[in-house]
């Protein structure tokens, strides 16, 4: 199993973005909400929904809270709710992909393009960094989880389930897929009866970017501009963290 690799910086901004909990609870919320609306309530006939579901726990979200979200998905309120894509770049070249979920697509764009424009950088038009970003399943999975199985064993289990990329810290096992075999992942674990933490889509940087430190901070604070805005459930770039940008995020 890998103990570094090329999507090492995105877990590391993952963890400093992971100190959110407010918003991570947002951001739950509205899926566990859509997947709800668009798949119903039970989760045993709805995989998207015991998937936003499973997330939730996995963040600690309380069980009366997920329960109300469920609730809500079925009620005229979520209809309004839709998810959109938003391409543009930062402050010196770095490319920024945005998820956003949204119940007004006016409010969300005029906020995305207004951070873009009062941050040095600039919307563009989706599909744009296509060259850029690739669609990656990422799985989760803390070690306690796992620590009956022989890592070897697992690994070959876990590729048989169309693991790209297996990759192990101190605390969590992180497994990627392409976007085609997310699903067939999904069926892995299950078989397997490991349960992750959380399950998502990610865009996962072709290549990144080094910046010096000034000027990866100006480029820190549109990321973080972005990530304080309610309608943003994710933020993917290509800048290259280096140790010594991660060491001023962790003392943030």
């Amino acid at each position: 199993m890998a103990g570094h690799s090329k999507w090492a910086n995105i877990k590391h901004r993952k963890a400093a973005q992971d100190k959110k909990r407010a918003k991570i609870w947002t951001r739950i919320i509205k899926e566990i909400t859509i997947a709800a609306r668009d798949g119903g309530p039970d989760l045993d006939s709805n995989p998207s929904l015991r998937l936003a579901v499973q997330n939730g726990k996995g963040a600690n979200l309380p069980k009366d809270t997920i329960e109300r979200a469920i609730k809500k998905g079925s009620g005229a309120e979520a209809a309004n709710l839709q998810s959109y894509t938003y391409e543009g770049y930062g402050p010196h070249g770095i490319a920024i992909y945005l998820h956003a979920t949204s119940d007004n697509i006016n409010r969300t764009v005029a906020n995305v393009r207004s951070i873009f424009t009062k941050n040095n950088g600039s919307l563009g038009t989706n599909g744009s960094l296509s060259y850029v970003f690739e669609t990656k399943g990422v799985f989760t999975i803390p070690n306690e989880s796992i620590s009956d199985w022989d890592k070897d064993e697992l690994e070959l289990e876990l590729i048989d389930g169309g693991a790209e990329e297996v990759e192990l810290d101190d605390e969590n096992l992180t497994v990627f897929t392409s976007f085609d075999q997310y699903g067939d992942m999904q069926s892995k674990l299950q078989e397997l009866n490991i349960t992750p933490t959380s399950t998502e889509i990610q865009q996962i940087p072709l290549n990144t970017k080094k910046l010096e430190l000034t000027d990866a901070e100006e480029v820190l604070k549109i990321i973080d501009k972005f990530e304080e805005d309610d309608d943003i459930q994710s933020v993917f770039h290509n800048l290259e963290l280096t140790e010594e940008l991660i060491a001023k995020l962790e003392d943030n």
